[in-house]
């Protein structure tokens, strides 16, 4: 999954925005002696509109087309407001007598205060600082044409008065930045190099260049012939005049000022209060009370367990060097990848498509929304992770996307297509997330809730579903799943080795490439991509171990009456928790299974 796009969007309305005021209306439900369940209702509604409101790019990319027209405000007041805001929710919150509500309003009423809570516990770190990254930020604005249906002159209308926003959407980000070199909370040189690369690509010479323009490329049937023209030129007009200017201004800002005042470490704790904002970002992803000792010392141990299984498949097609030799000829031999963008995407494509049939065997409850395969757009397809996953529309008129780098096909090997297809698509997050917004009878915020223990975690164990699927029949296949496994077990030594332990960049690099047979290419992307989000990659290995114990308890306590469709759809069955919360609804459903035995 792109970096949790869902969870990203959410984050996102930090930066703040137009806010929705809360108080008259609680005053309205007051009036009118609304029940502690009403009120509960009517207050998640208010806070997932108002986050709408505050983040239109999130709002796109749920599929709410009111907000089309316009960009975050990323200003110091709305970032205030905001603020001010998820402080004021908790004050209603607390006004709601819990006891006397049901018990799934009650865990959604914890939930959405442990949400709430987790915003306020970040505001004095000011993650809005470190937002921008090689993945995310202002260098990759335009691949947000691939949120958008346009269908309809209305849907280009938005799309230009986007554009003619960008202007100040910029200044707002350069002013954010400038703060960021004040109070030293800056991402590392080595980072925004590569995002300065990006960025200089929007510095074309002619609007129709930019990326922005392509949607005016393939305008549809839908729209008649006599508006093609009026739109075209407008959207031309508004690139000529706002978007390429503004960039330009921005580049040299991030050129000329940013970079050279950026950190010359990579480790979050070189930054103020570094130490204890990245133990709230380990808290935060992995929904655990682990410190990045522990957390580290889980990593050195997968790392040897599953050092162990490669040996048995290197034995198994008679390789009689190291491992690392092994690996070497794995990145090396040119059997084992495509030379063209095409072939590789055809070979994602068949993969998905051959496990979808497959999927009844494990689940009783499929989602109803299909996915599709698409490439990743060029802009970031260079410096960005193998593949990721976007999510469906809320309103069913986008369905979910698994998205496949085809930048240089030479550097991406067969033997990963199955694993990543796996997780990314089906059965990984196109599966979980799909299914959790079909919840109809939960609140907005749970349905699409972006904890990333639980999804990421959720992904990489669909990954071990390889093997019931019919994968992994080839032993390099099945080396390529022990590779992710691998690579997840890697990110809990190398994160909690950057942003705890002082490693250097080098250091992270050289342990990955010692243990994984990843490219150079994905490694140093991986490497880096930690570096900008401390904590979020320790998630998966995380989220996986507690999900596979589970499933091992339910094993050995149902013996032969265990079911595993029955188990995953339990596991599914009330979108995306905290991992302590997901044990205790997994125990009670083990509880009732037994009894039924």
């Amino acid at each position: 999954m792109r970096t949790s796009f869902a969870l990203l969007a959410l984050i996102a309305v930090l930066c703040g925005g137009p806010t929705v005021a809360l108080g008259a209306t609680v005053a309205a439900d007051r009036s009118t002696r609304a029940t502690p369940s009403t009120a509960l209702a009517a207050l998640f509604d208010r806070a997932w509109q108002r986050d709408l409101a505050d983040d239109p790019l999130a709002a796109s990319y749920f599929g709410d087309r009111r907000y089309e027209d316009r960009l975050p405000d990323l200003s110091a007041q709305a970032i205030a407001r905001r603020n001010a805001a998820d402080r004021q929710v908790l004050i209603e919150l607390a006004a709601i007598d819990r006891g006397t509500l049901l018990p799934d309003e009650q865990l959604s009423y914890d939930l959405f205060r442990l949400e709430y809570a987790g915003r306020i516990d970040a505001q004095s770190y000011k993650p809005w600082l470190y937002q921008i990254r090689p993945s995310d930020g202002p260098q990759s604005l335009s691949e947000t044409a691939e949120l958008l249906p346009f269908q309809t002159a209305k849907d280009y209308d938005n799309w230009i008065a986007r554009l003619r926003g960008i202007d100040s959407y910029l200044k707002q980000y350069e002013e954010n930045l400038q703060l960021a070199i004040r109070e030293r909370r800056t991402q590392p040189r080595v980072i925004m190099e590569k995002a300065l690369a990006q960025l200089q690509k929007q510095l074309v010479d002619q609007p129709e260049a930019s990326p922005f323009f392509a949607p005016f490329k393939r305008m549809p049937e839908t729209i008649p012939e006599s508006e093609h023209e009026r739109l075209r030129s407008a959207g031309l007009a508004a690139i000529r005049e706002r978007v390429l200017p503004a960039y330009q201004r921005f580049e040299t800002f991030f050129r000329t000022r940013y970079l050279p005042a950026t950190r010359t470490s990579v480790g979050i704790w070189d930054t103020p209060d570094g130490a204890a904002f990245y133990r709230n970002r380990v808290a935060l992803h992995t929904t655990t009370q682990m410190t990045p000792d522990e957390i580290h010392e889980i990593g050195l141990r997968e790392v040897a367990r599953i050092r162990g299984e490669m040996r048995k498949v290197m034995a198994q097609v008679g390789w009689r060097g190291t491992l690392q030799e092994f690996f070497v000829h794995l990145r090396t031999d040119p059997k084992f990848y495509f030379k063209s963008p095409q072939d590789l995407f055809e070979a994602y494509a068949a993969t998905a498509k051959r496990i979808d049939p497959e999927l009844v065997r494990l689940f009783g409850v499929l989602p109803r929304m299909p996915y599709g395969v698409r490439p990743i757009p060029d802009t970031s397809a260079p410096n960005t992770t193998t593949a990721y996953y976007q999510g469906p529309a809320l309103d069913g008129s986008r369905a979910g996307y698994f998205y496949v780098n085809l930048y240089r096909p030479e550097v991406r090997p067969r033997y990963e297509i199955e694993v990543l297809t796996s997780h990314e698509a089906v059965p990984g997050h196109h599966l979980q997330i799909a299914l959790a917004q079909e919840l109809k009878s939960l609140p907005q915020f749970r349905r699409n809730a972006g904890i990333t223990a639980y999804v990421e975690g959720w992904g990489l164990y669909s990954e071990s579903l390889g093997a019931e699927l019919g994968l992994y029949q080839d032993p390099y296949s099945y080396f390529g799943y022990l590779t992710y496994d691998m690579w997840r077990a890697v990110r809990l030594v190398v994160d909690t080795g950057i942003h705890a332990k002082k490693w250097t960049r080098q250091q992270a690099i050289d342990y990955f490439k010692d243990n994984a047979a990843k490219t150079e290419a994905d490694i140093v992307n991986e490497i880096d991509r930690y570096i900008s989000w401390p904590g979020q990659a320790l998630a998966y290995k995380i989220g996986q171990l507690r999900i596979r114990a589970l499933r091992t308890e339910a094993e050995q306590t149902l013996g032969g009456k265990f079911d595993i469709r029955a188990f995953h759809d339990q596991l599914l069955g009330a979108g995306a928790l905290p991992l302590d919360v997901l044990e205790q609804r997994m125990r009670q459903w083990l509880v009732k299974a037994q009894t039924q035995q």
